[in-house]
C-alpha cells in the first residue's frame, strides 16, 4: 500500500467542496442509529414488562432490581474481550454476530412464563447472556465512526448513534406498553427480538470498512481521510497487521489498560461515563416502574409517558453533538467544544431531584423531560473517546470506557431496588441520580484537562495527560 494511504500519516489538506463528493458515511451512520435503537429496545423490554411480570411470577422489588442488573454484570465482564475481538476481527463481523445473538436471546425471554418455578433464575441467565452478546455494540459504534467520519463531523455522528437510546424509548415504549396490555408481557420480548434478527441480516449488506465499500467515491474517501478518519482501522497492511496482533497480546493488553487508567484525560472520561450511565440506567430500568407505583399510572400510560422524556433526550443528544461540532468548526478548541455541551447538559440533569417536591403528574413529566434533555445533551462521551482513543487499540479503549458505564448498570438498579425495599419511596433514589449527574460535571471540569488523542508508548511519542 502506498505510504500516503497509511492511517498514521499527516492529514491531507482536502478542499471543503470535496465533502459533497459522496454521502455513503451517512448511510453507515443511519445503520448504526437503527441498530442502536434496537439494542436499547432490547435492554428496556424488562422495564416495560416488569410490573406485569412481578404480578404474574411473584417477583419482589429487590428481585426485580437483581434482574435489571443481570445484563450489566456480563456486559461489564465482556467489555474488554469485546473490544479486543473488534480490534482483532473487525467491526462488521463481530458486531453482526452480536446483533443476531442478542436478538435470539431476547426472544427466548418470552418463554419464561412456561417455567414459573424457575422463572427468576432462568430470566437472570438470559439477561446475563444478552449482556455478553451486546458488549461489542458501543465500542463497535465508536470504531466505525472513527473510521468513517472526519474529526469535525465526529461529534454529531457519535451523538446521533448515542441518542438512539432515547429514540428507542420513543419508538418502542408505546408499542411495548400496548403489547403488554393487548397480548401479554411475553410478546414484548418476542416482537423486539424478532426485529433484531431481521436487522442482523441487513447489517451484512450495509456495513463495510471505508476502503472496502463498493459504492464509496474516491472524493469521499479522500475527504474523510484528510479530515482525520481512521480509514484503515479494519483494513491494515501486512506490517500493520503484525503490529496490531502484537499490540493485542495478553501482556500488551494489560500494559495498554494501565496506560489508559494512568492517563488523566481517559481516566476522567471513564469516571464521567460511570456517573452519566447512572442516569441512563434509571430511565432504562426503574422509570416506568416509578410512573406506575409512585405516580399511579397504568402500564399503558407509563409506556406513552416514558416516551416524552426520551424524545427530549433524543433532541438533546442531537443538539449536543451539533453544537459541539459547530463550536469546533468555528475555531473553539476541541476541549472547549466538547466540554461546553457536556457540562451544560449534565447540570440540567441534576434537576431530576425537584420531582420529590411536586405532586402534579404533568409537572413530574416536565421535570423528567428537562433532566433527560440535559442528559442527552451531555452524553458526548463516545465522541470524546473517538477523539482520544489510541488508534491501534480503539476497540480496547472503547471497551474499557464502556466497562465503567456497565458498572453503573449494575450499581444503579441494585441501589434503587434496595432503597425501595428499605423506604418504600423513590425520594432517595431520585436524590441519588441527581448527585451522580453532579459528579459527572466534576469529572469533566476537574479531572479531564485537554482532549487530544493518546499515543501508546511504542508509537514513540509522549503520552499527554499521564498523571
Amino acid at each position: 500500500m502506498p505510504a500516503l494511504d497509511r492511517q498514521d500519516e499527516p492529514a491531507i489538506a482536502v478542499p471543503t467542496a470535496t465533502a459533497t463528493a459522496g454521502r455513503i458515511r451517512y448511510l453507515i451512520l443511519a445503520m448504526l442509529f437503527v441498530v442502536t435503537t434496537i439494542n436499547y429496545a432490547d435492554r428496556s423490554t424488562l422495564s416495560i414488562a416488569g410490573d406485569s411480570m412481578q404480578k404474574d411470577l411473584h417477583i419482589s422489588s429487590g428481585e426485580l432490581g437483581v434482574l435489571f442488573s443481570a445484563f450489566s454484570w456480563s456486559y461489564l465482564i465482556a467489555q474488554i474481550p469485546g473490544g479486543w475481538l473488534l480490534d482483532r476481527f473487525g467491526s462488521k463481523k463481530v458486531y453482526g454476530i452480536a446483533i443476531f445473538l442478542w436478538s435470539v436471546l431476547t426472544m427466548l425471554q418470552g418463554a419464561i412464563g412456561f417455567f414459573a418455578g424457575a422463572a427468576v433464575v432462568l430470566l437472570f441467565i438470559l439477561r446475563f447472556a444478552v449482556g455478553f452478546a451486546e458488549a461489542p455494540s458501543f465500542p463497535g459504534n465508536s470504531r466505525i465512526v472513527a473510521a468513517w467520519f472526519p474529526t469535525r463531523e465526529r461529534g454529531f455522528a457519535s451523538a446521533l448513534f448515542n441518542s438512539a437510546q432515547y429514540f428507542a424509548t420513543v419508538a418502542f415504549a408505546p408499542l411495548m406498553g400496548w403489547l403488554v396490555t393487548a397480548m401479554g408481557w411475553e410478546h414484548v420480548f418476542t416482537v423486539v427480538g424478532g426485529v433484531g434478527v431481521v436487522l442482523a441480516l441487513v447489517w451484512t449488506k450495509v456495513i463495510y470498512a471505508p476502503r472496502s465499500h463498493p459504492r464509496i467515491s474516491d472524493g469521499e474517501l479522500d475527504y474523510i481521510r484528510g479530515g482525520g478518519a481512521l480509514v484503515d482501522l479494519d483494513a491494515p497492511t501486512a506490517e500493520e497487521d503484525m503490529s496490531a496482533r502484537s499490540a493485542t497480546s495478553g501482556r500488551q493488553n494489560l500494559r495498554h489498560i494501565s496506560t489508559l487508567l494512568k492517563n488523566r484525560t481517559t481516566l476522567g472520561v471513564f469516571v464521567g461515563q460511570y456517573f452519566i450511565n447512572t442516569i441512563t440506567w434509571f430511565f432504562l430500568t426503574w422509570f416506568p416502574v416509578y410512573l406506575v407505583q409512585e405516580r399511579d399510572m397504568s402500564i399503558l400510560e407509563a409506556g406513552f409517558v416514558a416516551s416524552l422524556p426520551a424524545l427530549c433526550g433524543f433532541v438533546g443528544g442531537v443538539l449536543g453533538g451539533w453544537l459541539s461540532d459547530r463550536l469546533a468548526r468555528g475555531g473553539t478548541s476541541l476541549t472547549a467544544a466538547r466540554k461546553i455541551p457536556i457540562v451544560t447538559g449534565l447540570l440540567l440533569s441534576t434537576t431530576i431531584i425537584i420531582c420529590n417536591y411536586v405532586t402534579a403528574s404533568w409537572l413530574v413529566v416536565l421535570i423528567m423531560s428537562l433532566a433527560f434533555f440535559g442528559k442527552g445533551m451531555g452524553a458526548l462521551g463516545w465522541a470524546v473517546m473517538s477523539d482520544v482513543a489510541p488508534k491501534r487499540i480503539a476497540g480496547l479503549a472503547g471497551g474499557l470506557f464502556n466497562t465503567f458505564g456497565a458498572v453503573a448498570g449494575i450499581v444503579t438498579p441494585l441501589v434503587i431496588g434496595y432503597i425501595l425495599d428499605a423506604t418504600g419511596s423513590f425520594d432517595l433514589a431520585l436524590a441519588f441520580v441527581s448527585a451522580c449527574a453532579a459528579m459527572a460535571v466534576v469529572s469533566y471540569l476537574v479531572i479531564v484537562r485537554d482532549i487530544e488523542r493518546v499515543e501508546l508508548p511504542e508509537e514513540g511519542h509522549a503520552q499527554p495527560g499521564v498523571t
